[in-house]
């Protein structure tokens, strides 16, 4: 059995004012399975107040903060999250709270008892609550995961979710050569790690309390189109 004692928590953040404070709570709060948190917050160019919410943290003990200069995406604050990371396994958190960090027990459990090196948790399987949104939004997903699956010859039920749990020598591993800077990122990396020999994909089912536009959820239609070409170009060339 391996002996995991760390674990990066990843959280890209943008414009999270409202859901920050709660969101590092939670985090705080929860379950980790006996691992060491190393919790590492990369702003993505935040104007509304976020930043100097997370100043109040850069002393804090397990924390590390990042400021980028100006917003590059979500693709963009993991690759410099996970550069940063030295954790044993590595999660990504969104910071938005659609996600609930009291599940990391369901997300560790599976690398943790080496049946897997990679965990993604599914909002759409298992009976887990999951708030009802946004309908074409559903089926744009489900669309880009059955496309992303052809390619990669993986069975996911979820691939755009958030919450994807991976080793973290491997995640470092690919750090350097991910190129997406936006939501790509997620076929990109799933790409990526498809292509590793032997790697063992794991799914679980998580909750999702889905945010609507007004919300604050900044994902759009024309992102879930950018990532059909994504699909392709990670795959392909």
């Amino acid at each position: 059995m391996i002996n995991y004692r760390k674990l990066s928590i990843v959280i890209p953040c943008y414009n999270e004012k409202r859901t920050i404070t709660e969101l590092l709570q939670k985090v705080l709060k929860a379950d980790s399975c006996g691992l060491k948190k190393e919790i590492i917050i990369v702003d993505d160019g935040s104007r509304d107040g976020t930043r100097k919410i997370l100043e109040k943290y850069r002393t804090r003990k397990n924390f590390k903060i990042i400021f980028q200069k100006k917003n590059m995406g979500k693709g963009a604050a993991l690759r410099t999250g996970f550069l940063q990371s030295t954790g044993d396994i590595v999660l990504i958190q969104d910071a938005d709270l659609e996600y609930d960090p009291g599940e990391y027990p369901l997300l560790l459990d599976p690398i943790i008892s080496n049946r897997a090196d990679v965990v993604y948790g599914s909002r759409f399987m298992g009976g887990r609550p999951h708030r009802v949104v946004y309908y074409w939004h559903s089926v744009m997903n489900n669309l880009l995961t059955i496309f992303s699956n052809m390619m990669t010859n993986i069975n996911l039920t979820d691939m755009e979710t958030c919450y994807k749990v991976v080793k973290g020598d491997i995640i470092r591993g690919l750090a350097p050569s991910l190129q997406s800077n936006r939501f790509g990122f997620e076929p990109e990396i799933t790409a990526r790690l498809s292509k590793i020999k032997g790697i063992r994909f794991y799914e679980v089912g998580v909750s999702y309390y889905g945010r609507t536009y007004n919300e604050g959820k900044h994902i759009n239609w024309i992102d879930g189109l950018k990532a059909i070409w994504e699909i392709i170009k990670y795959n392909v060339f």
